[in-house]
C-alpha cells in the first residue's frame, strides 16, 4: 500500500508507491519499452479498452457504449496508481516521522484515439474537448473533502517522464498540500493582504507594459517568460480576466485557451524542434473548511490566479541545483521570448 511520508528536515512530502514497483517497465529501459509498443498493444488505442480499468468519463460518438471504441477523449483510473481512491485517509506517527495513508486519486486522460497525433497536432475542437474534460474532472474531484490538492499535468517525451507515446495527461488528487503549492498560496495571500490586489494581475500589467518577455497577447490570455525563469524557455499561460479556479472556466474561455495553447506548442516545435516538456495547471485547492482555521480561504477568490506553467526539458538538474534549490538558466527569459515571438508559424 502506498504511503505519504514527511521529511522533517527538508519539510517535503514523498509518495512511497510500492504498487508501481510491479509496472512492466520496471526492469527495462523506457526507450526499449516504447520501441516495442504498437497500436495493437498500446492500452490507449481504440479496440484495447479492455486493457485499461473501466472509464470514469468519456466524450463519445452518439450511441457508443462505455469501454468500447467511439470515444474522442477518455478518462480512466491509472492502472499503476501512485495513490488509491479506495484507501482510507489516515494520519499517524512512526516515531519522529509523520505518515499519511496512500489515499488519493490518480487518473489518466487519453487525449485522442489517434496514436500518431500529439497535442500540437490537435484541432482547436480536440484541444477544447481535452480542456473541457480537465475542468469536469477537477470539479468532480473537488467534491471529495478528503483531498487537499488536485494537480493536472502532462509529460511529453521520454526526457519529461512519459512512458507511452500515445498522447495523454494525468490528474492526481492528494490528501496533503504540497510545499510548492503552499508557498504559492501564502505568497499570493500575503501580497493581497498588503496591497488588496492580485499579484498575478499586477505581474501581467507590468509584463504587458515592458513587453520584452511577452510571447503572445491574445484577447483572453497572455503568454510570457517569467522574469526569474528557472529553465530555458519556461512559459506561463495566464488568463487576463482574474479567476482563481480553472473549474469555473466558461466555454468561450476554454476555446480561447485551446487557441493559445496550440500556438504556444507550435512555436516551441518551430524554435526548439519539438522539445520534450512538462506542463502543470496551477489552480486553487478545494476550499474545504479546516478545523480551527475558519479564515483559511477567506481571500483566495481575490488573491489566487490560475495559470498553466510549461517547461521544455532542455537542461538537466545537477549537483548544485539539488544541493541549493537554485537553478542555473543559460537562456535569458527576454531572449527566449524574442525567439518564440519571431518564429514563423501557420495559425
Amino acid at each position: 500500500m502506498s504511503e505519504l511520508r514527511y521529511d522533517p528536515i527538508k519539510q517535503t512530502w514523498v509518495i512511497i508507491a510500492t504498487e508501481r514497483a510491479v509496472r512492466p517497465t520496471h526492469f527495462h529501459r523506457r526507450e526499449e519499452m516504447v520501441g516495442e509498443i504498437t497500436c495493437k498493444t498500446c492500452p490507449f488505442c481504440p479496440g484495447n479498452e479492455g486493457r485499461t480499468p473501466p472509464e470514469i468519463m468519456a466524450i463519445r460518438e452518439p450511441d457508443t457504449a462505455a469501454n468500447t471504441p467511439g470515444w474522442k477523449v477518455r478518462v480512466i483510473p491509472n492502472k499503476f496508481p501512485a495513490l488509491s481512491i479506495e484507501s482510507s485517509r489516515k494520519r499517524y506517527g512512526r516515531g519522529i516521522y509523520d505518515v499519511v495513508s496512500g489515499f488519493g486519486a490518480h487518473e489518466v486522460i487519453v487525449e485522442t484515439p489517434e496514436d500518431s497525433l500529439q497535442m500540437v497536432d490537435f484541432s482547436l475542437q480536440q484541444l477544447r474537448d481535452v480542456f473541457f474534460v480537465y475542468r469536469e474532472r477537477l470539479k468532480d474531484l473537488k467534491r471529495d473533502e478528503r483531498l487537499r490538492y488536485i494537480m493536472i499535468f502532462k509529460n511529453y517525451g521520454l526526457e519529461a517522464g512519459a512512458s507511452l507515446f500515445h498522447s495523454h495527461s494525468q490528474i492526481i488528487g492528494i490528501p496533503v498540500t504540497p510545499n510548492m503549492v503552499a508557498t504559492e498560496l501564502v505568497s499570493t495571500r500575503e501580497y493581497y493582504s498588503l496591497k488588496e490586489r492580485c499579484m498575478m494581475c499586477d505581474i501581467l500589467d507590468q509584463e504587458v507594459q515592458e513587453g520584452e518577455r511577452v510571447v503572445i497577447n491574445q484577447e483572453k490570455f497572455i503568454v510570457y517568460t517569467p522574469f526569474a525563469s528557472s529553465f530555458p524557455f519556461e512559459l506561463r499561460i495566464v488568463p487576463k480576466g482574474h479567476s482563481h479556479d480553472f473549474g469555473l472556466t466558461d466555454e468561450d474561455t476554454l476555446r480561447h485557451f485551446a487557441s493559445v495553447v496550440k500556438e504556444v506548442l507550435q512555436r516551441l516545435r518551430k524554435v526548439l524542434n519539438d522539445p520534450p516538456y512538462n506542463f502543470i495547471l496551477h489552480t486553487s485547492p478545494p476550499q474545504t473548511r479546516r478545523p480551527g482555521k475558519p479564515d483559511y480561504w477567506a481571500s483566495i477568490e481575490n488573491d489566487f490566479h490560475w495559470h498553466l506553467e510549461l517547461i521544455p526539458r532542455m537542461t538537466m538538474l545537477a549537483g548544485f541545483e539539488w544541493g541549493t534549490g537554485f537553478h542555473i538558466n543559460p537562456t535569458s527569459p527576454e531572449d527566449a521570448a524574442g525567439f518564440l515571438r519571431d518564429a514563423e508559424i501557420e495559425l
